[in-house]
């Protein structure tokens, strides 16, 4: 098996955290990886909560406090925490317009041997991942 690959980079005020960590997968062709660490603030927020068919978003500052998930090239499927100035936290499904505040510190671990797909299989309405080997 090869060695583990490690994607290491920072993401800036203004960037849209799920759009940057996509164009860094595509950008390094990574067919399966992982969120090893993810560190940071937003300014604005976007998620989809459990179950829900809508995205829930606001505004103010908050911390990143856990960003979880498998990237691919054919597709990712990240879930995020995030804490207000008072510690209440929420989470859900990472969307698109999550804004970076000051900084968003990323490892992302990867493995040229496998390959994420993104693929209905009947056992739920929803694309699943599904693992290959190379």
């Amino acid at each position: 098996m090869q060695p583990i690959k490690t994607h290491a980079f920072r993401l800036k005020p203004g960037q849209d955290l799920k759009k940057e960590i996509q164009l860094l997968v595509n950008e390094k062709k990574i067919s399966a990886g992982w969120i090893s660490t993810c560190v940071g603030s937003l300014t604005h927020y976007a998620i989809r909560y459990a179950n829900q068919p809508g995205i829930t978003s606001d505004s103010g500052h908050f911390e990143i406090v856990s960003l979880t998930g498998t990237v691919s090239m054919n597709g990712s499927h990240l879930h995020i925490s995030i804490s207000d100035s008072t510690g209440r936290t929420i989470g859900g499904h990472l969307a698109e317009g999550c804004r970076i505040y000051t900084t968003a510190e990323i490892v992302i671990l990867s493995n040229d041997e496998l390959v994420f797909k993104r693929e209905k299989d009947g056992s739920t309405p929803w694309e699943e991942l599904k693992v290959e080997e190379r």
